[in-house]
Parts: C-alpha cells; sequence; structure tokens
C-alpha cells in the first residue's frame, strides 16, 4: 500500500501564485449564496445553530455568541466582513481554528467535505493592486461553480480587530 501525500495548503499571500502538487481536503459552505471553501485542516467541526445571544459592544462582525456543549463559541456574520447582503438567518455554523483562536462561521446550510484536484484552483481576482478581499486568497472551481477560498489566519485577525473595536 502506497503513503498517501500529506495535502499542503492552497493558499498563499495575497498576489502569490496558487501551488498545490497534491489534492486537498475542504470545506465547502453557503454565505448569502456564494460559495466558500475552507481548508479542512482550520474546521473543527460544524452544528446546528439554535440560539444566538447577542453582547453588547462585540463590534459588527460578530453577531453574538452560542454554547456548544458547555463552551461558549463566538459567531462570526461573514456576510458583514465580505460585503454581502443577506436577512436569511443562517442554519448552521462552522467553528475554526487557527493556533489558540476558535470563533463559529455562520454559513446558510450544511457544508460540504470534498477533495479537490490542484487543477481546480486559480489565483484570486486582482482589484488594482489589491486582492478583491485580503482573505480570499484564491479561487476554486467546482464544475460550472467558482467559489473563494479563505485563508483563516487573516480571517481570524481581522475578527479580533473588528471585534474588539
Amino acid at each position: 500500500m502506497e503513503p498517501t501525500p500529506n495535502p499542503v495548503s492552497v493558499v498563499e499571500p495575497a498576489g502569490a501564485p496558487v501551488r498545490a502538487e497534491v489534492p486537498s481536503r475542504v470545506c465547502l459552505i453557503s454565505i448569502a449564496g456564494g460559495l466558500y471553501a475552507i481548508d479542512l485542516r482550520n474546521v473543527r467541526e460544524v452544528f446546528a445553530v439554535e440560539a444566538v445571544t447577542p453582547v453588547p459592544g462585540m463590534g459588527t462582525v460578530l453577531a453574538g455568541v452560542t454554547n456548544l456543549r458547555g463552551v461558549i463559541i463566538p459567531l462570526v456574520d461573514l456576510r458583514t466582513i465580505l460585503d454581502l447582503s443577506s436577512t436569511a438567518p443562517s442554519a448552521f455554523a462552522v467553528v475554526i481554528r487557527h493556533g489558540e483562536h476558535q470563533v463559529g462561521v455562520l454559513v446558510d446550510q450544511s457544508p460540504e467535505i470534498m477533495t479537490v484536484q490542484p487543477d481546480q484552483f486559480l489565483p484570486a481576482p486582482q482589484n488594482g493592486s489589491n486582492v478583491a478581499h485580503p482573505f480570499v486568497t484564491a479561487v476554486l472551481r467546482i464544475e460550472d461553480r467558482l467559489g473563494g477560498v479563505l485563508e483563516v489566519p487573516t480571517l481570524l485577525a481581522r475578527v479580533e480587530t473588528e471585534g474588539s473595536a
């Protein structure tokens, strides 16, 4: 039996070419009708959102907190960060982590886990000298759909900055 190669991150600094030499596993999420992918190594779990408790002074990107088996999880509304409009309530949350930081990202429907090939990744679109969103570092092509690949460390840094504002 041949050893399975370890997946490599396809997320590169803004403007860098996307490089992946082996298949990668991603969690596909839907936010305001848009498709996004998160490196599966950053996903802790998925759960149905039962209640969101708003917390005064949390900042605009944080929708509130929820209790997940006795652990308080801050919930991020990516629609705010990605400038998307939708009033539909989010039914699920994906808990993402990087180092010591962990948050729940509100999503429209149950996520899908998928293995993607290196040729499915495209460079992120450029907007002048900046990438369209600093946390969308690549585009993922899945059949006839395109989705943004979210960079978890950059996203969590933004949440931390705006969440304490």
